[in-house]
């Protein structure tokens, strides 16, 4: 099972509390064991919404295909053209994006 995400945590936080309490205004019971039942009714419709809210798609989808190093490489000298440096002009020099999260590089003045 794959951990909640922040909309799932956020919408099934909100239903236990709105939930809670509307089932204790409108029954308007005031003892323990009605207070108790009311709030595990609260607390199962909670984990109910946050567990069937539809989570991530998948894995991410990248723009640019995984390609291996094995048979892509030329050996430099044994093409016998003079100008070449022994690399194919197809290859792709691949930069690893930034990665976004957390507030390392937020900070504004010192």
């Amino acid at each position: 099972m794959q951990r909640p995400n922040a909309a799932q945590l956020t919408y099934g936080s909100a239903t236990v509390v709105l939930a809670t309490v509307a089932l204790l205004l409108l029954s308007g019971t005031t003892t323990l064991p009605g207070i108790a039942a009311v709030c595990a009714a609260g607390l199962l419709l909670g984990v109910l919404v946050a567990v069937t809210m539809p989570g991530r798609a998948g894995p991410v989808k990248t723009s640019a295909p995984v390609r291996s190093a094995s048979g892509t490489a030329e050996t430099s000298g044994t093409s016998g053209t003079s100008g070449t440096s022994g690399t194919s002009g197809n290859e792709e020099i691949r930069v690893p994006a930034a990665r976004v999260g957390g507030s390392a590089g937020t900070r504004i003045g010192s």
